[in-house]
């Protein structure tokens, strides 16, 4: 792929529901301070993928590799060459990799498809159609369901471009909307209560986590290093992703306050026929983007799979019957949700958390250790400093997510 290619693909990476729930995530951190910790962590996350970058580039030299090797991979070969007393844990290191990886991306399919929900009841409603919410999500699971069954990347590619189409669409005329008839930011809280904090964490995490996009994007273009550089398609394509982050979350915010939902789309005009456009078109994009969060998920599971309890006589019937199981996997979860918002930041604070700010960091600190010395005291330090608090964010934005979905089923149950 050639640079602009690829920008576009780290664009459509990044660009999803964690857009559309900035404002929240503003919300709960404040107009003044919510921008500047996005900021940061967008910083620290851009920083924590070059570091995966370097370590997956120093594994592939020392095992001459051709490509570059992906995430676990990386984080196995990283143990395998570290400490003599870490090698054991090597393969133990790529497994527990690649469940959070399964995890974070099957969460997302289970946020798409809250999403998608949530913002056609809006057009229901505005139509006086009356479907239940569990019919809502069964409904749409039967177009996810065959764009799922797809099992070739290649096929998912027109997917790919529609969807990127609707989002681009979407955000913009969502932007139009937000920035007319702006109240005074004097109304709204410039920092928010720290109660509140762990949930701007998690939310923002999970809008920025896409640090399993980097090698393979890496490894698709024509030029290599072109990816990597400083003025490179991951530093060009985030600062914009960080700016979009920021700017639509401010506006988000600004324009609803407290009443922000957790899909800026949500508080758009249920009587404006171009704000039901905007719903639908987003609705669209991010439903045709689930196959290809889904897809991810499958190629790691799928191999392990078939090691265990292949080989099967039909593959292709058994791996259409697993990723059918899969999606209604995601689809009972989906159910369960009683809070968009409060999902997207559960999501972010578990597994988030763990893939783009702890083990990138923790790699680097074993890949980088000698038999007779250590890293060096900068980098451990900046290391243990990044580790630290995203250990902080994982516990606390992990246990106030948790909490206010309790208390968001509490009532919804009659007394």
């Amino acid at each position: 792929m050639s640079y602009l290619e690829t920008i576009v693909h780290v664009f459509k990476g990044n660009i999803g529901p964690g857009l559309f729930a900035m404002g929240d995530a503003m919300k709960n951190a404040g107009l003044i301070l919510g921008p500047v910790l996005t900021v940061i962590i967008g910083i620290v996350c851009v920083h924590c993928q070059h570091l995966l970058l370097q370590c997956s580039k120093r594994m592939r030299n020392k095992a001459n590799m051709q490509t570059y090797p992906d995430f676990a991979r990386t984080v196995e070969l990283c143990f395998e060459n570290g400490p003599p007393r870490l090698r054991q844990w090597s393969k133990t290191m790529r497994i527990i990799v690649n469940v959070f990886l399964c995890v974070t991306q099957l969460g997302f399919c289970c946020v798409y498809f809250v999403f998608v929900s949530t913002n056609l009841q809006q057009i229901w409603n505005q139509y006086g159609i009356s479907i239940n919410d569990y019919l809502n999500l069964v409904i749409i699971c039967a177009p996810i369901l065959l764009t799922s069954l797809i099992t070739n990347l290649k096929y998912l590619a027109p997917c790919s471009v529609v969807a990127s189409a609707c989002m681009l669409i979407g955000t913009g005329i969502t932007l139009y909307f937000s920035v007319g008839d702006l109240p005074s930011p004097s109304e709204r809280n410039f920092v928010a209560s720290w109660e509140t904090l762990p949930l701007f964490f998690g939310t923002t995490l999970f809008a920025f986590e896409g640090i399993s996009l980097v090698l393979p994007l890496q490894n698709a273009m024509k030029v290599p290093r072109n990816f990597h550089r400083p003025a490179g398609v991951l530093n060009v394509g985030m600062c914009f992703v960080t700016f979009l982050f920021t700017g639509l979350g401010c506006l988000g915010y600004l324009k609803y306050g407290d009443k922000v939902e957790g899909s800026l789309t949500l508080n758009l005009p249920e009587d404006d026929q171009l704000a039901q456009s905007v719903k639908l078109l987003i609705s669209l994009g991010v439903l045709l983007g689930y196959a290809l969060q889904f897809f991810i998920a499958i190629q790691i599971m799928w191999p392990g799979i078939q090691e265990k309890f292949g080989p099967f006589n039909h593959p292709i019937i058994g791996e259409f019957a697993f990723r059918t199981i899969m999606v209604l996997v995601t689809l009972a979860i989906a159910m369960t949700v009683p809070k968009l918002s409060l999902f997207i930041s559960l999501n972010g604070a578990l597994c988030s958390t763990a893939l783009a700010l702890v083990f990138p960091p923790f790699i680097e600190l074993v890949s980088n250790w000698e038999d007779s010395k250590g890293p060096g005291a900068a980098i451990l330090l900046k290391n243990v400093a990044i580790m630290v608090v995203a250990l902080l964010g994982f516990i606390t934005g992990s246990y106030e997510s948790l909490a206010q979905i309790i208390r968001a089923f509490s009532e919804q149950t009659p007394s």
